[in-house]
C-alpha cells in the first residue's frame, strides 16, 4: 500500500461508480450526490467529478459540510459541481452517505433527506444504513436500485437487499472470505455412472408424515425420489397416499420394517407424540446421515434426550426456520451466519437456517448463503420439498455442508422454474426439480 500514490484507489473507485451511473442513466443527465463524511462521501464526490468530465449535471447534498472530504470536494468544485440544501428531481442519486465502517439506522437528517428521493439509487459500497457485517436493518436506510462495491463482495451484499451489485477491480488482495455464495458452476450433482444401480446411486429413506398431514410425506418422498435417488424407502402412516403418487418408492408401515438405507429423511408432517419420538429415536440410532426437519426438530428441541440416541460418527442435517432455531438454540438475533455457525458447533451438525437468505453452517466454521430470488417458495409444504432434495444428496454420497447448500439452491431454481413469474404450491416446485438438475448441469 505504501507505493500506491495517495487518493489513487479513491479515484479508481470512483470511476467505477461513475462507470455504472452512466449505463443507469441511459441518457438522461442529472445527478444529485448524498454526501457523508470521511471516505464514502469522497467516493461520491470523486464519482460526480467524473460524472462532471462527461457533461453530467451534478449536485451534491454536503450532510457534514465541516467534515466533507476535502481533495474530492475542491475536484468536484474545479469542474462545476453544485452544492446544494435539497435532493431536487435528478434521474439518479448516488448515496455516498456512510461506508463500511458505519453502524446502525441513518440518522434523522439523513434518513429525512433519503425520504425525499424519487430517484433510482445507486449506493457506494453498500447502502446507508444497512449494517455490513449483518445485513441487518434496524431503522431507516437506503434502499438501492444498485450498489457499486470494490475488491471484493462483503457480507452485506448477501445478507441485505442491496439491489444489483456490481464489484470493481481496485487491485486490492482479498482477505480470506467470511463465507461462501454458492455459483451454479460450484454445483457438482451426482448423476448415475454406467457402472451403478439402484443401490449404488444411493437409497433414501423417509420418515414422514401422519394421518393428519399424509401431504408432507407425499412432497418429501416426491422430492427425493425426483432428485435421482437410486431408491426411495418411505416408513410410515401416509403409505397408501405416496404409493398412489409414487408408484417406485418402496412402502411400509414400520420404520423397523423400512429395510436397509444410506441416509433418513426424518420430520415433516409426523407429528411430535411419542411414537414420532420413537421413530426419531431409531433413524439416529441408525449409523447413517440423517436431515432432520419440522417436527423433528421440535421433538430434539423439547426432548433432550433423545440426544442420547444419536450414534456419534453419523452426519445430521438440521434445517429450522426461524422459530424452529429459536425453540432448538435461543433466537437467531441480527446476525444469522453467527448463529447457524454457534448452533452448528453446539449440536456438532449442519445447521441449514431457512429464510429469504438462507444460512448454512458446519461444526467446522465453514459457512455459505444461498439468496432466494423470489418469494414464491415462502408456502406451505416448500420445505418439506427441501428436505427430500437434501436426503437424496446425503443418499448419494455428498458431504452433508455440501448436500445442504446444494439442495438450498437447487431449491430456489426449481422455484424459478416451477413459478415462472406467477404463484407456485410446494407440489410444483417439486415437479420443477428434474429441469432445475437439467439447469445446473448444463452450466
Amino acid at each position: 500500500m505504501a507505493v500506491v500514490p495517495p487518493g489513487s484507489l479513491m479515484r479508481k473507485a470512483a470511476f467505477g461508480v461513475a462507470t455504472h451511473a452512466l449505463r443507469l442513466l441511459s441518457g438522461r443527465r442529472r445527478v444529485t450526490l448524498l454526501v457523508g463524511a470521511g471516505n464514502n462521501g469522497g467516493d461520491a464526490l470523486w464519482a460526480g467529478y467524473f460524472l462532471r468530465r462527461r457533461g453530467i449535471a451534478v449536485s451534491a447534498v454536503l450532510l457534514n459540510p465541516a467534515k466533507a472530504h476535502v481533495e474530492g470536494l475542491a475536484a468536484f468544485r474545479r469542474v462545476g459541481g453544485r452544492i446544494v440544501s435539497e435532493v431536487g428531481t435528478p434521474d439518479l442519486v448516488i448515496d455516498g452517505i456512510v461506508g463500511l465502517s458505519a453502524r446502525g439506522p441513518l440518522r434523522p437528517e439523513a434518513a429525512a433527506l433519503v425520504e425525499t428521493v424519487t430517484a433510482p439509487i445507486l449506493a457506494v459500497d453498500l447502502p446507508s444504513g444497512i449494517d455490513p457485517d449483518t445485513g441487518e436493518i434496524s431503522g431507516p436506510h437506503v434502499r438501492a436500485h444498485t450498489t457499486v462495491t470494490f475488491g471484493c463482495l462483503k457480507p452485506v451484499h448477501a445478507l441485505a437487499d442491496c439491489g444489483e451489485v456490481h464489484l470493481v477491480d481496485i487491485g486490492l488482495r482479498p482477505s480470506d472470505p467470511d463465507f461462501v455464495l454458492l455459483d451454479r458452476g460450484d454445483i457438482a450433482w451426482p448423476v448415475p455412472g454406467p457402472s451403478d444401480d439402484k443401490y449404488t446411486q444411493g437409497v433414501t429413506g423417509v420418515a414422514a408424515g401422519s394421518t393428519t398431514y399424509p401431504g408432507a410425506a407425499v412432497l418429501s418422498t416426491g422430492a427425493a425420489v425426483l432428485a435421482t435417488s437410486g431408491m426411495v424407502r418411505y416408513a410410515g402412516p401416509a403409505a397408501d397416499a405416496i404409493r398412489a403418487r409414487w408408484p417406485e418408492t418402496i412402502c411400509t408401515g414400520s420404520i423397523t420394517d423400512a429395510g436397509r438405507v444410506q441416509a433418513w429423511v426424518v420430520g415433516p408432517g409426523m407429528g411430535t407424540g411419542s411414537s414420532s419420538a420413537d421413530v426419531l429415536r431409531f433413524v439416529l440410532d441408525a449409523g447413517v446421515p440423517v436431515i432432520a426437519d419440522a417436527d423433528a426438530i421440535t421433538l430434539l428441541a423439547s426432548t433432550p434426550s433423545l440426544w442420547d440416541a444419536r450414534d456419534p460418527d453419523a452426519a445430521l442435517v438440521l434445517t429450522p426456520h426461524d422459530r424452529e432455531f429459536e425453540r432448538l438454540a435461543g433466537p437467531v438475533g441480527p446476525d444469522r451466519v453467527a448463529a447457524a455457525r454457534k448452533a452448528a458447533q453446539r449440536f456438532n451438525a449442519v445447521v441449514l437456517l431457512k429464510g429469504h437468505r438462507t444460512v448454512v453452517a458446519a461444526p467446522d466454521g465453514r459457512a455459505l448463503v444461498n439468496s432466494a430470488t423470489s418469494s414464491w417458495p415462502a408456502t406451505a409444504g416448500s420445505g418439506d420439498v427441501l428436505s427430500g432434495i437434501i436426503g437424496a444428496l446425503l443418499a448419494g454420497g455428498v458431504d452433508p455442508f455440501l448436500a445442504a447448500g446444494y439442495g438450498a439452491y437447487l431449491h430456489v431454481r426449481a422455484a424459478e422454474l416451477g413459478a415462472d413469474g406467477a404463484p407456485v404450491p410446494a407440489s410444483g416446485l417439486m415437479a420443477a426439480i428434474p429441469s432445475a438438475i437439467r439447469a445446473l448441469r448444463r452450466a
